[in-house]
């Protein structure tokens, strides 16, 4: 028996279509037992993204961003959020996407990109599945200095860090993001092992 199976929708509204599309949905789901249960969830649509992390091995670096992120601050997190180059796919194939990301936030025009995996980053509430991406850099890659689009609210500090400081900063907690983290923590099992 598939998901497809389990489930019966039985009414969709719209709450929000401002930043993203926010959902209430009522549905039917058949629990194990075979019993139907009624259950209401929210969903937050905000679309797909990418996400990536450039690296130089024989220097053992790591380029990451710096930002002010709303949601983080009213969450407690009274500092700008340091975490890996990334955006939504906006109908555009993953590694299209992180490219253009790439010279838009860190001023690199990258060469080969590896996709490492992809992950549902919140799936209780929010939809969005993430891409991750891999990429060595060289200095003569640099096409620019980064820093994102002004009109689109962006304001983003480029950081190279080298990797054994970047994987301290998630265990004195000055680097909270969970894409991030991900990506750091890749790197050092397959990367700069």
């Amino acid at each position: 028996m598939t998901v497809s199976d389990r489930i019966r929708v039985k009414d969709v509204r719209v709450l929000s279509s401002n930043y993203a599309t926010l959902k209430d949905t009522t549905f039917e789901w058949r629990r194990a037992d075979g019993e139907w249960q009624t259950q209401t969830r929210e969903t937050f649509d905000r679309g797909n993204a990418a996400t990536l992390l450039p690296y130089h091995l024989k220097q053992r670096t790591v380029v990451l961003v710096k930002q002010f992120r709303y949601p983080a601050y009213v969450s407690g997190y009274d500092d700008l959020l340091i975490e890996a180059a990334a955006g939504l796919l906006d109908n555009e194939a993953p590694e299209l996407r992180i490219r253009a990301e790439a010279e838009e936030e860190i001023g690199y025009r990258l060469g080969a990109i590896s996709k490492i995996f992809e992950a549902f980053m919140s799936p209780g509430a929010v939809t969005e599945k993430m891409h991750f991406f891999v990429a060595e850099y060289e200095p003569e890659m640099r096409i620019g200095s980064g820093g994102g689009i002004a009109e689109e609210g962006e304001e983003i500090e480029v950081l190279e860090f080298p990797i054994e400081q970047a994987l301290a900063m998630i265990d004195d907690g000055r680097i909270v993001d969970a894409k991030t983290i991900m990506l750091l923590q890749y790197a050092a099992l397959h990367i700069f092992k």
